[in-house]
C-alpha cells in the first residue's frame, strides 16, 4: 500500500486533533495496510504504523503490510491492544464509529480505562477511498473485464428449465475459473415475476420461457469488485416487456451521460428518473441511481435524490436504473463509471440491447 494514504490519513488526524486512530474494519484495514487476513486492528499516530494480529496471520501481515509494524497478539488481544495504547500514550484517539459494535466500544472503555479519550469518527476513512488512485482503478478495471466475460457466459447458459441458484452457482465457478478471487456478493438471479424484487437472490425458481431474468454479479480482483446488472429475455417477451426495457435503456445512456465532474449525485440521479417518470413508470423506480464501488460493493459516492457529493475524477460510481412491477416481474441494467477529467467512462461493456435467448 501506497505511503500517499498514510499521509492523507495523518493529514485528517492532524485536522481533527486526534493523537491516534484505531481501524478494526477489514475494508479500512486492507486500504491503509494491504493486509487481508480477517482479524487484526491497525493503531496509528503520526509517528507510528502498527498492525496488532494473531499467530494465525502474522507471516501473512509481514508480507502483506510492509509500511507497518506488526505486533503478534495472544490469546487476550484486547489487553494487547490495552498495553499497545497506554505505550503510545495518546490523549485523544479516533476510532470507526460506523465498525465498531457497543459491545467492544465497552471493552475499549474498560480496557483504556483514563489512559485516553475514545472520539468517534464518521466516515473519515470513507472520504479518503472516495478517490480510487491508479492502482485502484486498475484493479478495478480487471474486475470489470471479468464481469463481462461473465455475461457472455449467462449466453451461452441461461435456458429454460435452469433454477436460478443454477444460474448464479455456474456463473460463480465460471468467474473463479477465469481468475477471480471470488464473488462480489450474493449474486441476483431473478426471473418472471421476481424480477420485481430489485435485491431478488437466486432462488429455487426455474425459469420458464417468454420471461425475462435479472443478473446482477461481480466479482473480486486484488480486494477490488466489480458490479453488473443485465436483464435478458428467455424466448419471445411480451411486447410490453421489451417497451419498458427500453425506457429503462434510455435511462441509464442519460444517467451515464450525465456523470461528470461537478454535478452532485442528486442531478445525476433527477436525469435519469426523469426519462422512467416521464414515460409513466417514476413509482416503479424506488432506489437510488447507483454508489459508488471500490473495495466494497456499496459505497460511497451515492447517487440519489439526497446525494450532496460532487463527483470528482477517480471516482468509481454505478449507475443502475430499474423499473419493478410487484407481481409482475421488472428490468435493470447497470454499468460501472469512472469519472474522468470531463465525463465518464464505462468500466463494464456488455451488450445493453436486449438479448433475446
Amino acid at each position: 500500500m501506497s505511503e500517499k494514504r498514510l499521509r492523507a490519513l495523518r493529514r485528517r488526524l492532524a485536522e481533527e486533533k486526534l493523537d491516534a486512530f484505531l481501524v478494526a474494519s477489514s475494508p479500512n484495514r486492507a486500504y491503509l495496510s494491504g493486509f487481508t487476513g480477517t482479524s487484526g486492528v491497525l493503531v496509528l499516530t503520526a509517528t507510528e504504523s502498527l498492525l496488532l494480529t494473531d499467530f494465525r496471520y502474522l507471516e501473512q501481515a509481514k508480507a502483506q503490510a510492509p509500511l507497518f509494524t506488526v505486533v503478534q497478539v495472544g490469546h487476550d488481544s484486547m489487553a494487547a491492544l490495552a498495553e499497545t495504547v497506554a505505550r503510545l500514550a495518546p490523549e485523544r484517539t479516533g476510532f470507526e464509529s460506523r465498525s465498531v459494535s457497543v459491545s467492544i466500544l465497552r471493552q475499549w472503555e474498560e480496557r483504556f480505562g483514563e489512559r485516553t479519550t475514545l472520539v468517534p469518527t464518521e466516515g473519515l476513512l470513507e472520504e479518503l477511498r472516495l478517490v480510487k488512485d491508479e492502482e485502484e482503478v486498475a484493479l478495478l478495471r480487471q474486475a470489470a473485464r471479468l464481469a463481462d466475460a461473465g455475461f457472455e457466459f449467462l449466453l451461452d447458459f441461461l435456458r429454460p428449465g435452469r433454477t436460478e441458484r443454477e444460474v448464479s452457482l455456474e456463473l460463480e465457478f465460471f468467474l473463479r475459473r477465469q481468475g477471480a478471487d471470488g464473488a462480489g456478493f450474493d449474486f441476483i438471479v431473478a426471473s418472471g415475476p421476481r424480477g420485481a424484487l430489485p435485491h431478488g437472490v437466486a432462488s429455487g425458481r426455474t425459469i420458464n420461457r417468454g420471461e425475462l431474468v435479472t443478473v446482477d454479479w461481480g466479482c473480486f480482483v486484488g480486494g477490488y469488485t466489480s458490479d453488473i446488472t443485465r436483464t435478458v429475455a428467455v424466448g419471445e417477451p411480451p411486447e410490453r416487456w421489451r417497451e419498458i426495457y427500453e425506457v429503462v435503456r434510455r435511462a441509464q445512456e442519460v444517467g451515464v451521460a450525465a456523470v461528470r465532474p461537478g454535478r452532485t449525485g442528486a442531478e445525476v440521479d433527477s436525469e435519469a428518473r426523469a426519462v422512467i417518470a416521464q414515460a409513466g413508470f417514476g413509482e416503479a423506480f424506488g432506489h437510488g441511481l447507483g454508489h459508488g464501488v471500490g473495495r466494497e460493493v456499496h459505497e460511497e459516492p451515492r447517487l440519489r435524490e439526497t446525494a450532496t457529493t460532487v463527483l470528482r475524477p477517480g471516482m468509481v460510481v454505478t449507475v443502475e436504473p430499474g423499473i419493478y412491477l410487484p407481481r409482475e416481474g421488472g428490468v435493470r441494467i447497470e454499468d460501472m463509471v469512472l469519472v474522468t477529467e470531463d465525463g465518464g467512462e464505462r468500466l463494464t461493456s456488455a451488450r445493453r440491447d436486449l438479448v433475446i435467448l
